[in-house]
């Protein structure tokens, strides 16, 4: 009987430990999954405004648009659209010098280490092929001044001074005509300013009187077409000195690499003597 007693308390104090665990298990899950909503709250938040912020940015998009066509039209189609012409052919030059220039790039160190190479190994006409099957200015003017190595180092040495002042004119190219158009942008401007003021004139005249709703109107176009003329100026001479940068890269390449050919050549002409 104590044997069964004794079993039955052994049973009743597990079974009672099962449960007390269970219980703890549970209470210690109730706040995860509290603390889950409100997580998934709170990851709902930011989502929520995410879409706010971009229905405000496309409503600002759309309001500024609606904002630069009005003005458009108040500084008068005629004055602005020019304007806006020069900006258009002005970048398409700048786009072009800017692409043209960056292919123009060489790598001299390598180009001469190759030509210097061919020179060794197979003479000018391996020099010739190197240079011919490179891009770019500089190799350019090492082909031209290798091909005259039969008539002397000295006029090797005219030939690579000459040619470099036709790749120079070259990378110059349509330069001047995106000084005009940075010159017409703001006269442009400065123009409708003065037909803007012709025309608040007229008005005064007309109507026998100055006020400000009189003269308002001629003064707005005068502003607006003299902000859109700067405007388009300053964006052309930032291009613009951006392209006299790259152009100013590339001729001193084209200097320190044609005095290094000068020296190989000179090199390799005394070794043929010897």
């Amino acid at each position: 009987m104590k044997k069964i007693f004794a079993t039955l308390t052994v049973l009743a104090m597990f079974s009672f430990g099962s449960v007390a665990v269970m219980a703890q298990d549970a209470a210690e899950a109730a706040p995860v999954a509290e603390e889950v909503t409100v997580d998934s709250a709170a990851v709902e938040a930011p989502v929520v405004e995410a879409e706010e912020v971009v229905e405000e940015a496309e409503g600002g998009v759309v309001a500024l648009h609606k904002t630069l066509k009005t003005k458009f039209i108040e500084g008068g189609a005629g004055f602005m659209a020019a304007t806006l012409i020069c900006l258009v052919f002005g970048l398409a030059l700048c786009i072009e010098r800017i692409i043209y220039l960056s292919l123009s790039k060489t790598n001299t160190k390598a180009l001469l280490a190759e030509v210097e190479k061919a020179l060794k190994n197979g003479g000018i006409e391996a020099a010739l092929e190197v240079c011919r099957n490179t891009r770019g200015p500089v190799a350019s003017i090492f082909y031209q001044g290798l091909s005259r190595y039969s008539e002397g180092v000295d006029v090797v040495e005219k030939t690579v001074a000459s040619y470099g002042g036709v790749q120079l004119g070259l990378l110059e190219k349509n330069l001047s005509w995106i000084s005009l158009f940075i010159s017409i942008a703001p006269s442009l401007g400065f123009l409708g300013t003065i037909i803007g003021m012709i025309q608040a004139f007229d008005k005064i005249q007309q109507v026998g009187d100055i006020s400000a709703t009189v003269v308002a109107g001629g003064i707005k176009v005068a502003l607006l077409t003299t902000l859109l003329g700067l405007i388009i100026a300053i964006i052309l001479q930032v291009f613009y000195n951006y392209i006299l940068s790259l152009i100013e890269g590339l001729v001193n390449e084209m200097e320190d690499s044609s005095i290094s050919l000068l020296d190989l050549v000179v090199e390799y002409d005394a070794a043929q003597k010897k």
